[in-house]
């Protein structure tokens, strides 16, 4: 048992990181159009993290879920978007033009909207979404997806 999880799960975390353990389900349709995925310009150190992304594209493509995202091409940002892309799904991405040359060094997906700042980039991808999931990330992403539930939770 993985420290964390209570007695009464059936599923260790080990499981789920192992794709050959991995059971999918049937798809369940969703009641949400567009789902914001916040998620790291890096790959970061851990393969699960690799996993989970790419669990998550495929969980939203069989959904016919499309994807809102930061609009980087790079890390787990740049694999979330091409998968779901290739799934079929509208991809938007919502960019600060300051960090375009930083975060689209490769080939971009889908629609990518520059924007002015990092506010404005809030703004728009909590207005194009109808839900936000939060991928590993540093910091200063978490203070964005918090930002963006404190905004949802006062208005």
């Amino acid at each position: 048992m993985e420290k964390g999880l209570d007695n009464s799960s059936s599923v260790s975390l080990r499981q789920l990181r192992l794709p050959s353990q991995v059971v999918d389900l049937p798809a369940k349709p969703s009641r949400f159009k567009r789902i914001c995925v916040f998620c790291g310009s890096s790959a970061g150190k851990n393969p699960s993290y690799h996993l989970a992304a790419l669990h998550l594209a495929n969980q939203l493509v069989e959904r016919n879920i499309d994807l809102v995202y930061g609009g980087g091409s790079i890390g787990l940002m740049g694999l979330i978007s091409q998968a779901v892309y290739n799934g079929g799904r509208h991809v938007l991405g919502v960019i600060p033009k300051t960090l375009m040359p930083r975060e689209l060094t490769g080939e971009t997906v889908g629609e990518v909207r520059a924007v002015s700042g990092m506010h404005q980039r809030k703004a728009e991808m909590a207005k194009q979404a109808d839900a936000f999931i939060a991928l590993p990330g540093t910091y200063f992403f978490f203070f964005g997806f918090l930002s963006i539930v404190l905004f949802h939770y006062f208005n």
